[in-house]
């Protein structure tokens, strides 16, 4: 089972190699409850086939006992024989029509369900919290979402249909047999427990393969899907890793077809037993058919006996198949319920951050942007005695609408985590963040998500247009507003250098961008959004000193009449700072204006002359400016 930490941290699901969870044949059922209507038309279809199939058997014996009733004319026999044939022509044709519209209802209903299941499991792991994704790997994810998904298809499609036509012409066949002859019943059912009994312990077995198998697969497609993205592939080409990759994706291709191998046979020498049985019967019948007419144990005269012998030699052959079928089902179905366990499992993952009820929902127009922290405590930890520290430890601080507020601190000091409380990320473990007043608690979720706006330091750009890219962050927005955003983030003119503009491709994860190009669409998509909060998570810090001027220019008006909160390694890039708070160890250690901090000479003091008072990346220029780090800045150094 899944297990939920506070804030919302979830542990991801074990590889299910166990039985199946209480209610997962309930919850099964359940997902055909939408079309009830179309089941029971299949359900009606599949009586009606049933009833169908059982003629042809009774008018062999009767166009047995027709031939071999000599005490009538022949001409009356033949006209009888004629009706019976046409009978037993007539009757595989309507059954052959009616199952064709069954088995395109049964398939509709079957992919219906699949569709559901994909749509409820993807709507469900939107709403799971930073947490999961960040200790799930995507390849993972994407096995559920795809392999287990589809490897529940035939059970949808085929198996409870099967399962219902199975019964009914095994329940309806024998009950025709008994009629027939109640001691031929007998013989061809005696051993039929035993086969019910091993095909149970079959199906245990196959079932915990199947788990394995499609744990194995989704350790498979993980590895497919970290190693040949444009970034593995990246890392792989950078650190001669090629041969490493080949041989983990060879050894575990390897396991996985052993598995299949073992899941595909396993049970195979029991079906084999199964239809050794079935095909042998038929003689069986027939000599104690043989022995019971000779020692006169049969009431019934040799016309009549080789016309019951017939008819039950039919109904043999079309008893055996649905009973070999039903054994098939039930290793299958066991099978099957691994896989929907691990759909089961995904969906019953509790989403941990959600909106509370009475949550209200802003109008951004009306969003001043005030953001507090008053007292707020953090940890990662999953549980309070687990011994990890605070990430966050009694942070106060004040962000006033229209102010720059810069997170300044060593890595680790919990910068990011504090930007990531604010859009509800993760949730405070004391204390309360506020924006406007109103714990963001008590806000509803895509309320935040209209009013904050983030642009990181790895931007993420989907396989698609530029013009896509930029609509994703206000999808009514028009071509004239994509344009207007693109000048203001200084990225218009090099758009219109590609070759589509704004149809250009970016390529997988924008690789087709330089860094300094992806962040500008970031910051344009921003734009477009429109949020009353920013939030610039070291957005120039991996930026050479020409992109990194191009994409400050570009902040500047993104960043005029929002409450603005930055987290910066350089320190060119917030010296105009309205607030600076040095962070460490999770604490606000310092707070104040950059000239209030180098006055006070202490931890941040340190690191702006770390930075620029040995002259390497600092030069002083007229009019009392300074080119610190490829941007010009007042010279606010009073030792100067």
């Amino acid at each position: 089972m899944a297990r939920r930490g506070p804030h919302g941290r979830v542990t991801p699901p074990e590889k299910p190699e166990r039985p199946a969870r209480p209610g997962t044949f309930r919850r099964i059922i359940a997902t055909f409850r939408p079309y009830r209507g179309k089941v029971a038309l299949v359900a009606v279809l599949i009586l009606i086939t049933s009833g169908l199939g059982l003629i042809n058997p009774l008018m062999i014996k009767a166009a047995f006992q027709t031939m071999l009733d000599v005490s009538r004319p022949a001409s009356q026999r033949l006209e009888e024989l004629l009706i019976i044939v046409g009978i037993m022509i007539v009757v595989p044709v309507v059954s052959g029509l009616i199952g064709l519209w069954q088995t395109y209802t049964n398939n509709l209903v079957g992919q219906r369900v699949m569709r559901d299941l994909r749509n409820r499991l993807y709507a469900h792991l939107q709403g799971m919290p930073l947490s999961f994704f960040t200790s799930t790997r995507t390849g993972e994810i994407q096995s559920r979402l795809s392999n287990d998904v589809e490897g529940i298809e035939d059970v949808l499609t085929n198996t409870a249909s099967s399962i219902l036509s199975n019964i009914t012409t095994v329940v309806s066949t024998i009950a025709v047999m008994f009629i027939l002859s109640w001691q031929l019943t007998v013989l061809s059912l005696g051993i039929l427990p035993f086969f019910l009994y091993v095909s149970r312990r079959v199906g245990k077995v196959r079932r915990e393969v199947s788990g394995r198998t499609q744990a194995t697969l989704a350790d498979l497609t993980a590895i497919t899907q970290e190693t040949l993205s444009v970034s593995g592939i990246l890392l792989s080409k950078a650190f001669g890793r090629q041969r490493f990759h080949i041989e983990r994706f060879r050894a575990e291709n390897e396991r996985l077809s052993e598995l299949e191998v073992r899941r595909t046979m396993i049970g195979r020498g029991f079906f084999a037993l199964v239809q050794i049985f079935f095909s042998i019967t038929p003689a069986l019948v027939y000599g104690l058919g043989g022995w019971l007419l000779l020692h006169g144990s049969l009431n019934e005269s040799p016309a009549s006996l080789v016309s019951t012998i017939a008819a039950f030699t039919t109904l043999q052959s079309r008893l055996f198949f649905p009973l070999g079928q039903l054994l098939n089902v039930q290793v299958e179905i066991q099978s099957s319920l691994a896989l929907f366990d691990r759909i089961f499992e995904y969906l019953d993952l509790e989403h941990g951050i959600v909106d509370r009820d009475g949550a209200v929902a802003l109008e951004p127009s009306q969003v001043r942007g005030e953001v507090r922290f008053e007292d707020v405590w953090f940890r990662y930890g999953t549980t309070e005695h687990d011994g990890r520290l605070w990430a966050l430890s009694g942070v106060d601080l004040i962000a006033r609408p229209g102010e720059l507020v810069a997170l300044v601190g060593p890595s680790g000091a919990g910068k990011t985590t504090l930007t990531y409380l604010i859009p509800r990320l993760y949730d405070v473990e004391r204390g309360r963040v506020t924006i406007d007043g109103i714990d963001v608690r008590d806000i509803r979720l895509a309320s935040l998500g209209e009013i904050i706006g983030m642009v990181t330091q790895e931007t993420y750009l989907f396989n698609a247009s530029v013009r896509e890219n930029l609509r994703y962050g206000n999808p009514a927005a028009s071509d004239e507003d994509i344009e207007a955003a693109a000048r203001a983030a200084h990225i218009y003119d090099r758009i219109m250098e590609m070759p589509d503009g704004f149809d250009t491709l970016v390529g997988e994860r924008g690789y087709k961008m330089s860094g300094g190009e992806k962040q500008r669409l970031a910051i344009a998509r921003v734009l477009l959004k429109d949020p009353r909060i920013l939030i610039l998570d070291e957005a120039t810090s991996a930026l050479d000193t020409h992109s990194e001027r191009a994409v400050q220019e570009a902040l500047t008006p993104l960043m005029s009449g929002r409450t603005t909160i930055a987290i910066a390694h350089r320190l060119s890039t917030i010296l105009a700072a309205d607030q600076i708070l040095y962070l460490d160890g999770g604490r606000i250690v310092e707070r104040g204006t950059h000239a209030e901090l180098l006055a006070r000479g202490g931890a941040y003091a340190a690191l702006y002359h770390e930075q620029f008072s040995d002259g390497a990346v600092e030069t002083r220029c007229e009019d009392g400016l300074v080119l610190a780090g490829g941007a010009i800045v007042p010279d606010l150094d009073p030792s100067r």
